[in-house]
């Protein structure tokens, strides 16, 4: 195949068909807005499963580098209740399909094993256009332009590349999180690093709820939920630190204090990241030349499965290509019609049912029996 391929961005998914397409000799670059790889942080731990998420890092060549990452231990998991009592506890014995690695990492072992140019920094989408003749027009911020004859959206929520293919947006899901992370917490928070264990610990309740996630070293990573709209949101000053610190905090007025050590004594200042989602099996006609993997063709409230999907998509996507490298309309068709199917049937715990924040199920109760039918021996 000798069509150029032009990524928009660097996430994990773009990455992960970019070093597919080198792997198989396929011409490509990519096109990130962020103006280098160390230009932020990027997120927290993620569970890569054997079932999407390695499999694509195998069709990179990439598994000896991504178990050189995997944090040991950190697939453990335990129910709390809002007493902080542990209800449902889950050892990491290592023979679990889901270990856990740092995004920042994955992102770099993909980085360090595209050759140098593959990814072009500084480059942030203004718009894009069809020229005709399946020619596609990009166009920078800085004014800068580049057409191809075939172009893949990894851009995310908010993509730059979706209006080729499709009117829809993302819309918000009724619930946002608040980020806070406990540093040195072994020593500095011992009652909460209790609490959260060797791994993750999650304590549920109907409309609030609190995620935590043991990061490399002793660092403490949680996910304070929230379901409200977003006028509620918009009243909660996150510039005043302090302000917005108290103000979640009364939400979870009389639950554990090692619980809510993870609200109030957090060493970095909250930060609200509302929930969107496209519509449940968002999909469109094929189009020339052009296609979308990962959060831009199929964004998800958060569900455990939005990045191994998108690295998934990126790897499926590579794959067609390559079979198909004098027939990329073949290719582009065989690679969504799985990706349509794939993105309507992800969930969560491998296959069972979670209850949404705002059902009156969301308790550790519910979750409780749900990972008790999910383990029990079928008959």
């Amino acid at each position: 195949m000798h069509t150029p391929v032009t990524i928009i961005g660097a996430g994990l998914g773009g990455l992960t068909l970019a070093r597919v397409l080198h792997v198989h000799g396929i011409p490509v670059t990519v096109y990130e807005a962020e103006p280098s790889p160390s230009a932020r942080t990027q997120g927290g731990m993620l569970d890569i499963h054997d079932y999407n998420g390695q499999l694509a890092l195998q069709a990179a060549g990439l598994m000896d580098e991504f178990h050189a990452i995997v944090l040991e231990g950190r697939q453990a998991m335990r129910v709390l209740g809002r007493d902080g009592a542990v209800l449902f506890e889950e050892a990491d014995d290592g023979t679990g399909g889901r270990p856990e690695a740092l995004r920042g990492e994955l992102r770099r072992i993909l980085l360090d094993s595209l050759p140098a140019g593959t990814v072009q920094w500084g480059h942030k989408v203004s718009s894009t256009r069809a020229l005709g003749a399946g020619r596609y027009e990009v166009t920078f911020a800085d004014g800068g332009t580049v057409v191809t004859r075939l172009l893949v959206g990894a851009d995310g929520a908010w993509s730059r590349v979706r209006p080729l293919l499709s009117t829809a947006t993302p819309e918000y899901v009724g619930k946002s999180v608040f980020e806070t992370y406990l540093l040195d917490a072994d020593t500095r928070h011992p009652a909460t690093a209790k609490a959260v264990g060797g791994g993750s610990m999650i304590a549920p309740s109907p409309g609030r709820e609190i995620f935590a996630h043991r990061e490399s070293g002793d660092t403490l990573h949680a996910y304070v939920g929230v379901s409200e709209p977003q006028d509620w949101f918009a009243a909660v000053d996150v510039a005043d630190a302090a302000a917005a610190t108290a103000r979640i905090a009364a939400e979870f007025d009389g639950w554990a204090p090692e619980l809510t050590a993870l609200i109030t004594d957090g060493d970095t200042a909250p930060i609200l990241r509302p929930l969107y989602a496209l519509p449940a099996g968002h999909r469109w006609d094929r189009v020339p030349g052009v296609t979308l993997l990962g959060d831009a063709a199929h964004l998800a409230a958060p569900n455990g499965e939005g990045a191994n999907l998108a690295m998934l998509d990126g790897a499926e996507l590579g794959k067609a290509l390559a079979a198909h490298p004098d027939d990329i309309e073949t290719a582009l068709t065989e690679y969504e019609q799985a990706m349509f199917v794939r993105s309507a049937e992800a969930v969560t715990f491998e296959g069972a049912e979670v209850h949404g924040i705002d059902s009156e199920n969301n308790t550790p109760e519910a979750m409780l029996k749900m990972f008790t039918e999910q383990n029990r021996p079928a008959t």
